[in-house]
Parts: C-alpha cells; structure tokens; sequence
C-alpha cells in the first residue's frame, strides 16, 4: 500500500492551494482516506476526511475553507484549501484510516511521505 502526495509550495496569505495524494492499490474502497498536517512545533493536527462510502468530515480549524475530494477511478484524493494563512504552515500528510469511515482525527493507518505548505505574510 502506498499513498504519494503532490508537492506542496509557498503562497502568500490569503491564497488558495491545491494538493492531491495518489493511492496505489484499492484503498479507497476498503479505508476511509484523509489528510492530517505536522505543525513547525511538531504537532499534528487532523483536518479533512472521506469515507468509503462518500461521507466528508472536516475539523474546525479548516472546515469552510479545505475542501476534500476523490476521483476513485483515478485512485486520487485532493485537498482544496482557501484562505490560507501563517497557521497552515505545516507538512501536509495524505493518510488511511484503520476502517471504512472516519473514525478517527488522532490514528490513521497507512501515511504518505508528507508534502510541505509554507504560507508567508
């Protein structure tokens, strides 16, 4: 099972970016797949989720500005984020969940190398 994110960049506040993580595999069908990012003090911090059967769950700090999407035929899932600011600067990490559903913010399963999100003022 693999999970390869697309590469990140550098945008100015306020600015939108788009990034997507291929799936190898038929993990969509069987997992639930999201995206949780690693802030500059090392925490993590869960942000958007899709389940096998097409339910979408965002936490606070995104929810109405990322939105999360698949292609199941293309085995891709994206992550469409507005309004960005200093506080989404992180690496970005494209991640299963351990079930069909969004069951969890804290423990996913399978974990894609990480794509880097630098927002400036």
């Amino acid at each position: 099972l693999q999970l390869v994110e697309s590469e990140g960049g550098v945008v100015q506040t306020g600015e939108s970016l788009n990034i997507s993580c291929t799936a190898a595999g038929s993990t969509m069908d069987y997992h639930g797949i999201g995206w949780f990012r690693q802030l500059p003090d090392k925490s993590r911090e869960g942000l958007a989720c899709i389940s096998v059967g097409g339910s979408l769950s965002y936490t606070d700090a995104v929810n109405g500005r990322f939105t999360i999407s698949r292609d199941k035929a293309k085995k891709v899932v994206y992550l469409q984020m507005t309004l960005l600011n200093a506080e989404d600067t992180g690496v970005y990490y494209c991640a299963t969940q351990n079930s069909r559903v969004c069951s969890s913010w804290q423990h996913w399963n399978v974990t894609g190398q990480g794509t880097e999100v630098t927002v400036s003022s």
